[in-house]
């Protein structure tokens, strides 16, 4: 099997990766999309990405647990049939050698999308993704890098999941300069930022909201696009309060906010979508407006990229704040199975927390 590889290696191209994308188009955050659309839901859009990066770039390979076979949310479904299992292929159950496997072929110039079955099941890989593809360029003057490297792998809870098939790793990656981390909350998010992600010149982890895979259904741009990385979105406008959040709790904090709104509270609502580097500049404007800012993560609250977002706001709006920042997160317990309606930051958990905030 090892010579096999190695000749399997040996046949890629070793050209150097392109910093630039410029015959794509890289669309506004609120753009109407670029061609015609179709409805799609979340996983489909993010099938839709994947078929586009192997069609339009031969360096492109994909490859994980079963994903020759679609994967177990079909997000590779049709992939391996149309460009060959020597480009979407199957590993072993893994992931420490899925990662540094894709480590060594973003090196040698390609596009590697590994996919991690489950987020969950990201941390045997997390030396390789921690002090190799994130220390690449680095350690080596510039000389190298695997910024072609992307990690796909799908987090947060699904409703039945339990303790190893619902967790929120977001942060231990938040904490590793040399990684993008992007978490999209929509499919045409989802399509964008990937295509981004993957073109992108630096290893980047990319974690899907399972809960939306077939949940979230909206129009999405048939076309080839991408959407910017490191630039928050507001998607709705207020002035009484902030409120941030990322993924798939930012349709759980919307309804928090129609029903704020009922009360009499105006909320803004921010999307990150990246998380690091994060756009400290949109929050930082939103909070100077609101004077109050909330963050909910499905993620525990300790240690959790929420203090992080806390901690540079109140460095830099200490005098404009109203209120103390507070925070709507998971609890510091393992994830659990038959509790997890207590565990999750719920809609009236948050709509409890606006009103605390405001009112304070």
């Amino acid at each position: 099997m090892a010579s096999g590889l190695r000749r399997f290696v040996g046949s890629l191209s070793r050209r150097n990766l392109s910093t630039a994308c410029a015959n794509k188009q890289l669309i506004q955050q609120h753009d109407g999309g670029v061609g015609s659309g179709k409805s799609l839901n979340l996983y489909s859009a993010i099938n839709q990405a994947l078929h586009i990066a192997l069609e339009t770039d031969p360096r492109a390979y994909v490859f994980g647990e079963d994903v020759g076979f679609g994967g177990v949310f079909r997000c590779t479904t049709g992939l391996a049939d149309r460009f060959g299992k020597s480009r979407v292929f199957n590993t072993p159950l893994c992931e420490q050698g899925i990662v540094g496997f894709a480590i060594g072929l973003a090196a040698m110039g390609n596009r590697a999308i590994a996919e991690i079955q489950f987020a969950d099941y990201i941390f045997p890989a997390f030396d390789q993704i921690v002090n190799e593809a994130a220390k690449f360029r680095y350690r080596s003057g510039n000389q190298f890098n695997c910024g072609g490297l992307t990690v796909r792998a799908p987090y947060g809870a699904v409703g039945h999941g339990g303790h190893y098939h619902s967790q929120s790793p977001e942060a231990f990656f938040c904490h590793v300069p040399g990684l993008k981390v992007v978490i999209p909350r929509s499919p045409r998010q989802a399509k964008g930022l990937l295509l981004s992600c993957i073109r992108d010149p630096n290893p980047v982890v990319f974690f899907e909201p399972k809960w939306l895979y077939r949940l979230s259904v909206e129009e999405v741009p048939e076309d080839d696009y991408m959407l910017p990385l490191s630039e928050a979105e507001v998607i709705r406008e207020g002035s009484d309060i902030t409120l941030v959040g990322w993924g798939a709790q930012l349709s759980i904090m919307e309804q928090a906010c129609l029903d704020a709104e009922k009360e009499g509270i105006s909320c803004e609502l921010i999307d990150l979508k990246t998380l690091i580097p994060w756009d400290k500049e949109t929050v930082e404007a939103s909070v100077r407006k609101t004077g109050r800012l909330l963050i909910s993560h499905e993620a525990p609250v300790t240690g959790g990229f929420g203090a992080e977002i806390s901690a540079s706001i109140l460095e830099r709006c200490f005098l404009r704040l109203e209120a103390p920042v507070a925070r709507v997160c998971g609890l510091d317990t393992p994830f659990p199975l038959v509790f997890e309606p207590f565990y999750m930051p719920t809609k009236n958990k948050i709509l409890d927390a606006i009103k605390s905030t405001v009112n304070y």
